[in-house]
């Protein structure tokens, strides 16, 4: 659940973008039935969704007005504006599924839900994000904990959210996974215990746009699969090596890419 982009590039190319459609992609070629539910013009998403429409379920709720971001550079450098944004969810959504994955990409996606959702993940990306007006740049503020889901069993960030998630990060609460970039994965377990994951050796990064949410929706499944944490970010890991040795979302990898990819990091 999130806004699906339209993601303008550095050469005035646009292609589709947001935290739940990388997330949904992976999932679907993971094995699983993968649905986004977003906000937008529908004939708009639809138009950058249709080279993956075969793989994803999609609803969209109705806005004058599609998420748009210009995205400039990669990792650590990237730099965003938002151009144009959708408006928020609302918090009468309506889910039935095994994997509710929340990914917020502007502030968007509400505390509560209806309908029953078997495991809740989380990428708070999009709550700390602010912006001044369209066209202004996105930057990043403290997490406000209102924002917060109402149940939440794994929440996934990145090293450029650690400060504005600092209260997150040093509660206790549900498994959390942080990720950064080349250097190990940083694992907070229910317990509250500490674990580091290696990040599988990459040749080159071609393209990184979209990995961490490849990562959570990897761990995600794989927590809900049963897997243990450690292994459940090991498989996270080579599902984002698998993505950002490749080029846009078609690089995403099935299982079979993502366990080869595994046993060639062994």
């Amino acid at each position: 659940m999130g806004h699906v982009t339209a993601d303008v590039l550095g050469d005035g190319s646009r292609q589709a973008g947001g935290a739940a459609f990388y997330s949904a992609l992976q999932a679907a070629r993971l094995g699983l039935s993968a649905q986004i539910i977003t906000r937008g013009v529908a004939a708009e998403i639809e138009s950058l969704l249709e080279p993956y429409r075969s793989e994803i379920e999609l609803v969209v709720l109705p806005s004058g007005r599609t998420t748009a971001l210009e995205t400039l550079g990669q990792g650590t450098q990237r730099t965003q504006r938002l151009l144009s944004w959708a408006g928020p969810m609302g918090e009468g959504v309506h889910v039935h599924t095994a994997i509710l994955h929340l990914a917020p990409v502007a502030r968007e996606t509400g505390p509560r839900w209806r309908g029953h959702a078997g495991f809740v993940g989380l990428t708070p990306q999009g709550l700390v994000r602010t912006w001044a007006a369209d066209g202004a740049p996105i930057t990043h503020v403290p997490l406000e904990a209102q924002l917060l889901p109402q149940r939440c069993d794994a929440i996934v960030i990145s090293e450029q959210e650690r400060e504005s998630c600092t209260a997150l990060i040093e509660s206790a609460g549900p498994i959390l996974a942080v990720t950064a970039a080349a250097r190990a994965t940083t694992l907070r377990l229910g317990d509250g215990e500490l674990r580091t994951v290696a990040v599988p050796a990459i040749g080159a990064v071609r393209d990184d746009l979209g990995a961490g949410d490849v990562f959570a929706a990897a761990f995600f499944v794989s927590l809900r699969d049963g897997r243990p944490a450690e292994d459940a970010a090991s498989f996270a890991n080579a599902a984002a090596a698998v993505r950002i040795e490749g080029l846009g979302a078609s690089a995403i990898g099935s299982r079979g890419d993502i366990e080869a990819r595994m046993r060639g990091a062994e």
